[in-house]
């Protein structure tokens, strides 16, 4: 049965390597926090499987738990953060329409 976690954890993992390049190249950077919310979602998943894997699960919980609820704070601030930074929110409609032509 350990061998299935040790399995599981490294396809987690390895999925984790593509979501890297949107962190890198995304084109805004709500796509980079969502990118960096699915790693850390990821993460907390990965937590649960290396106490399963140490015996020691509810020790892990509590870990990928506080993780989480960082994770998503952390989210939370950085969206609020862009949205209120973001230069294309005072510009009218038409504003907007008159610079791309």
């Amino acid at each position: 049965m350990e061998n299935f976690f040790v399995f599981a954890g490294i396809a987690i993992f390895a999925l984790m390597l593509p979501i890297l390049y949107r962190i890198i190249v995304g084109p805004t950077a709500i796509d980079r926090i969502v990118a960096v919310n699915v790693i850390g979602t990821k993460t907390t998943v990965l937590l649960v499987i290396i106490g399963m894997i140490f015996e020691r699960v509810g020790m892990f919980v509590d870990f990928a738990l506080t993780y989480a609820l960082l994770n998503f704070i952390g989210s939370l601030a950085a969206a609020r953060f862009f949205d209120r930074v973001n230069p294309a929110k005072s510009f009218t409609k038409s504003e907007i329409k008159e610079q791309e032509l």
